[in-house]
C-alpha cells in the first residue's frame, strides 16, 4: 500500500509540474497559427504536455507557424525557419526568433515553424536514436504543409510565391534537405485546397546540418537529390563534433553532381549550435554570406 501511495504521489507531482510549466508564446504583435485545420496526420505519443525550458520547447503535438513581417523595404522573399534540437526539442530562441530578427531586418518575411517533437529519428521511449537516417515523417509533414500555407497566403502577406525558401539548423538542416529533395511525393493525404500548392522551396540554407551521411560517408538514401533540388547554401565548422563536417561535404558533392547551384562555406572553428550569436570566430559572420548569396541567386535585390 505504501509503495502504491508513493507512486501516486509521484504521478500527481509530475502532473502538477507539467501544469505549471510555461508554454512558448511569440512576442507581442505576433500570433501562432496552427498549420493543420484539425488533428495533424500521423500523430505520435509524447511523454507529456508541451513545455518551454531555457529557450527550448519539447512535447509539441500542435505544430504552428508564426509570421514576422519584414522591416523597411519588403523584398518579397520569405523564409521558413526550422530550428534544430535533434528532433527531441526545438531551440526556439537561438535558432528561431533570433533568426527571424535578422531576416526581417533584411526585408524578408520570416515564418517560424514550431514542428512536432519528439519525433524520429529520436525515440523518447528509449532516449536514443537507433537509426539517425530515418525519415522524420511528422516533422517533414509539418515542413511541407508550412511551405504550402505560405504560398497559399502569399498575396495576403505580400510575398512572391516564387521566392519562398527554407533555413534550418542541425536537425532543421536535415529537414531543409528533405524538403528540398522530397517534394514530388506527398507524405500525407491532402486535407484542403492549401495542399494543391507546391512544397518545393525556391532556395535552401542548411547550417550545420545532420543526418545526411552514413558511417561510410555515403549520402542518406532518403535524401533524393535531383536537378530540381533548389539552389542551396551550406555552412559548417570542421570542429563540429555533433554533426561532422562530412554532412555538408557529402551533400555538397551530391548537389554538385546533379548540377544544382550550391555554395558551401567551411570553417576551422565554430563547433555546433552557435546560431547567430556573435563570437570572436570568423564563422560568426555567416549571415553576411547568406545575404550576398541571396542577392546572387536573385531572391533579394542587390
Amino acid at each position: 500500500m505504501k509503495r502504491w501511495m508513493m507512486a501516486a504521489c509521484l504521478l500527481m507531482a509530475g502532473a502538477s509540474a507539467y501544469a505549471d510549466a510555461p508554454v512558448w508564446q511569440p512576442t507581442a504583435g505576433h500570433t501562432q497559427i496552427p498549420i493543420w485545420p484539425g488533428a495533424a496526420p500521423d500523430v505520435q505519443p509524447v511523454p507529456g504536455p508541451e513545455t518551454l525550458t531555457k529557450g527550448a520547447i519539447t512535447n509539441v503535438t500542435v505544430p504552428t507557424m508564426t509570421v514576422y513581417e519584414p522591416k523597411g523595404t519588403n523584398t518579397g522573399a520569405a523564409v521558413v525557419v526550422i530550428p534544430g534540437g535533434g528532433f527531441q526539442i526545438l531551440a526556439i530562441d537561438l535558432e528561431g526568433t533570433e533568426v527571424c530578427d535578422w531576416l526581417t531586418s533584411r526585408g524578408i518575411t520570416c515564418v517560424l515553424l514550431k514542428y512536432r517533437v519528439p519525433s524520429v529519428p529520436y525515440v523518447w521511449q528509449c532516449d536514443c536514436r537507433p537509426h539517425n537516417l530515418t525519415t522524420s515523417v511528422p516533422s517533414l509533414e509539418d515542413t511541407q504543409r508550412t511551405l504550402r500555407l505560405v504560398r497559399s497566403r502569399a498575396a495576403e502577406w505580400h510575398i512572391d510565391p516564387h521566392k519562398v525558401g527554407v533555413l534550418g539548423f542541425s536537425a532543421g538542416g536535415y529537414l531543409v534537405a528533405e524538403a528540398s529533395t522530397r517534394f514530388r511525393k506527398n507524405l500525407y493525404a491532402p486535407v484542403d485546397a492549401v495542399d494543391k500548392e507546391s512544397s518545393r522551396p525556391d532556395f535552401a540554407v542548411a547550417i550545420y546540418p545532420g543526418h545526411l551521411t552514413t558511417d561510410n560517408d555515403a549520402l542518406n538514401k532518403n535524401v533524393t537529390v535531383s536537378h530540381d533540388t533548389p539552389p542551396t547554401f551550406l555552412l559548417q565548422a570542421e570542429d563540429d563534433h555533433v554533426d561532422g563536417v562530412n554532412q555538408s561535404l557529402v551533400y555538397y558533392t551530391a548537389l554538385k553532381n546533379a548540377d544544382v547551384p550550391v555554395e558551401m562555406h567551411l570553417y576551422a572553428h565554430g563547433g555546433h549550435a552557435f546560431g547567430l550569436r556573435k563570437t570572436p570566430l570568423p564563422i560568426s559572420e555567416w549571415p553576411h554570406l547568406v545575404d550576398t548569396w541571396l542577392q546572387t541567386i536573385g531572391m533579394v535585390p542587390n
